[in-house]
């Protein structure tokens, strides 16, 4: 089974709060899950720290995730949780940061990760917060095992960083997605900015949540800003 599984906190250093910062009249993380809503799977769950769960469940309930709640600085541990409680083998794997995935390169790297039996994919040099990794649930359980403190708050990097015990497949993102320039991350307050801005033009309708509509609009109206 495949599930995407969404990490989140509700705080946030370099944007207070963020997560629950408004986008065209709902939080953030609720517009993450809409982008997310876009991906073909058979679960999605939102991975939160255990002080996000009163705010995030009914935003999760709106948007037809579950969600579990585990260690706020263990991500990594979360994954473990959520894999262990609803059985799954393959994790599409998103950050709360990113309401801009592109839904198509999400479904193409996740195809290409079950096609060579990858434990770990994702397109290189995609807009900054477009993309999202497919990781098998075998890899991130025994990542579990032996990954140091920042691995754990990262949750992949023990496994790129291992490539002698995992099989990983990297591929640049293909010509139509490679814009490593655009940033679409919300992550201070000028990408907020930059995500309203973006997010008024798109309004989430789910045939434009596709990575060349993305670009397209984001060099329309933005520019070659990032």
């Amino acid at each position: 089974m495949t599930a995407v599984v969404l990490q989140a906190r509700i705080d946030s250093k370099r944007l207070p709060g963020k997560a629950l910062l408004p986008v065209e009249g709902k939080p953030l993380i609720f517009r993450v899950m809409e982008a997310l809503n876009n991906i073909s799977a058979n679960e999605r769950i939102l991975a939160c720290s255990e002080d996000s769960f009163d705010s995030f469940k009914p935003l999760a309930d709106e948007c037809g995730f579950k969600i579990l709640a585990g260690p706020k600085e263990d991500v990594l541990e979360r994954y473990c949780r959520v894999i262990r409680e609803f059985s799954i083998d393959r994790v599409i794997r998103a950050t709360g940061d990113n309401p801009f995935v592109f839904a198509d390169a999400a479904a193409a790297i996740n195809s290409e990760a079950v096609s060579v039996n990858a434990d770990y994919a994702g397109y290189l040099n995609l807009p900054y917060g477009a993309g999202v990794e497919s990781v098998s649930a075998s890899a991130l359980l025994l990542a579990a095992k032996d990954a140091n403190p920042f691995e754990r708050e990262h949750v992949c990097p023990y496994l790129y960083n291992n490539p002698d015990k995992f099989k990983l497949h990297r591929p640049y993102a293909p010509p139509k997605w490679l814009y490593p320039d655009i940033r679409l991350t919300v992550d201070t307050q000028e990408d907020y900015d930059r995500a309203l801005v973006l997010y008024a033009s798109l309004k989430n309708e789910p045939h434009k949540f596709n990575g060349e509509t993305i670009i397209n609009v984001y060099k329309e109206i933005l520019g070659k800003k990032s």
